[in-house]
């Protein structure tokens, strides 16, 4: 499960661009809490302290405590804007979220056991389609990550989202199709020895 991840902030009193640059001279990130029915709030955080967050790896997927004004808010980042340059946070949105609330967040898949599966021991390069999955889950058991097991998967083999074991209470977002995840390609050496052997087939044939 994700750790909870604590920032302090400070209602925004001003909004508008001319406000926002004045925040991010002062090394602070404009934000702003929307959600659960209730009016949006404008907020600011110390830039230093989100990044440390976003360091961690796992900020979207990450329930955020925020303190504002002596009051905690729970809440699920939506989306960081960063600069095109310096590559800076301008901008974040946080979801207001319940206690148990049903989430919406990407979780990065990790595969295990490569040294199990026949076609990778054969050469084959996995072709990752998905890093990350689509998942609804309670907002207190959001999975770090999802672990997919390479165990006995051979050339030409496509993992496919219904084989995967997915944590109780976990589900896809996607639910209208067998996405595929990744597959199990056969390098250029292999193809052409395979392509070799199939013509002198032929050649034997004749």
């Amino acid at each position: 499960m994700s750790d909870q991840l604590t920032l302090s902030a400070e209602a925004r009193e001003t909004a508008g661009k001319g406000a926002s640059r004045a925040l991010r001279r002062e090394a602070r990130v404009p934000a702003v809490v929307y959600g659960a029915g209730e009016a949006p709030m404008g907020i600011h955080l110390e830039e230093k302290a989100l990044m440390k967050a976003l360091h961690t790896g796992h900020f979207m997927n990450s329930v955020v405590m925020l303190t504002v004004g002596g009051s905690e808010l729970r809440t699920l980042p939506k989306d960081v804007a960063f600069h095109p340059v310096t590559e800076r946070p301008l901008h974040v949105d946080f979801l207001r979220i319940g206690e148990h609330s049903k989430v919406t967040v990407s979780v990065p898949v990790h595969f295990v056991n490569e040294l199990a599966s026949p076609g990778i021991k054969r050469g084959a390069v996995l072709n990752v389609v998905r890093h990350e999955l689509e998942l609804v889950c309670d907002a207190a058991e959001i999975p770090d990550e999802i672990k997919i097991d390479l165990t006995g998967t051979d050339v030409g083999d496509s993992i496919h989202i219904s084989s995967v074991t997915l944590p109780k209470g976990v589900a896809s977002a996607i639910t209208d199709r067998d996405f595929t995840i990744a597959t199990l390609v056969a390098p250029s050496a292999l193809k052409s020895s395979e392509g070799d052997t199939a013509t002198e087939g032929e050649a034997e044939a004749e």
